[in-house]
């Protein structure tokens, strides 16, 4: 067998009721006879782990190893982590869309620096319990299925102006502004929510939006065998220089954007996969 063979990933769409809720699913199982490395690439989503095999491992920033026992939640992810996956792991991932990791656990970042056990938040054992049922079954469509039975009753509704702050399509006007206007509140309270909320505050999101741009400019030169044009890159994603560009790529990726060039075959891009 090759490799491609032996280890499987692909992403899952997710029902149209559900998807204001999560944005997809991802799997991915490793039958080689060796442990597989990959970078995840941030994506300023929170995301639920479950692990039904060997036991996944995490690492942090420090080298620290992690091991995934059975569930974790982890983000918003704001910076690019590695993960492996040994012989006989497979993972399956759930990808928290805009407000619904609040909407599930009421708050947001308190897995940003580390894994934490989704019951710790709930002060319940039920995804202990869940992932016991969801080992029990063998398709990944049908664990897919029984995992959004199970997440109805603990949606709460969707607070108002968080609302406003998603459904924001204005590029010519800044959203807090507009939407304190709108609310007659002080801009300061609507970044309270956005933080809240969403886990993030609109400065970091637009940094990231630009990297975002970029990264997929890239990729649609790599994938038309097209030659790179940095300072075209530079210009079409508002950065100021070539070096502020690379200053992005070492912030989120730790790496330079040649050297992202030279492995992205090894790399997670959650925004494309």
């Amino acid at each position: 067998m090759s490799e491609n063979e032996e280890y499987r990933n692909f992403r899952i769409a997710v029902p149209t009721d559900y998807e204001d809720i999560f944005t997809h699913f991802y799997f991915a199982e490793n039958k080689s006879g060796k442990t597989i490395t990959r970078t995840l690439l941030p994506s300023f989503q929170t995301i639920l782990i479950f692990d039904f095999g060997a036991k996944s491992i995490l690492h942090s920033k420090n080298n620290t190893k992690i091991e995934i026992d059975r569930c974790i939640v982890l983000g918003p992810i704001k910076q690019s982590f590695e993960y492996s996956l040994p012989k006989n792991s497979e993972i399956l991932v759930a990808n928290f869309k805009d407000d619904a990791f609040f909407r599930f656990f009421g708050s947001t970042s308190i897995a940003e620096h580390f894994p934490i056990n989704p019951d710790d938040l709930l002060e319940k054992n039920c995804f202990n319990l869940l992932w016991t049922e969801l080992n029990k079954i063998e398709s990944t469509e049908n664990r897919i299925n029984y995992l959004l039975d199970f997440c109805k009753p603990y949606l709460r509704q969707r607070n108002g102006i968080v609302e406003k702050l998603i459904n924001f399509t204005d590029e010519n006007l800044n959203p807090i502004k507009s939407i304190a206007s709108q609310e007659n509140q002080t801009a300061r309270n609507i970044q309270l929510h956005q933080k809240k909320h969403l886990g993030y505050t609109s400065k970091e999101i637009n940094r990231y939006s630009r990297f975002v741009k970029c990264i997929r400019l890239i990729q649609d030169s790599v994938s038309i065998s097209k030659k790179i044009d940095w300072f075209e890159i530079v210009d079409g994603c508002g950065y100021y220089d070539q070096s502020q560009l690379i200053h992005d790529f070492k912030y989120y990726i730790n790496q330079s954007p040649k050297k992202y060039l030279k492995f992205q075959r090894d790399i997670c891009n959650p925004k494309t996969e």
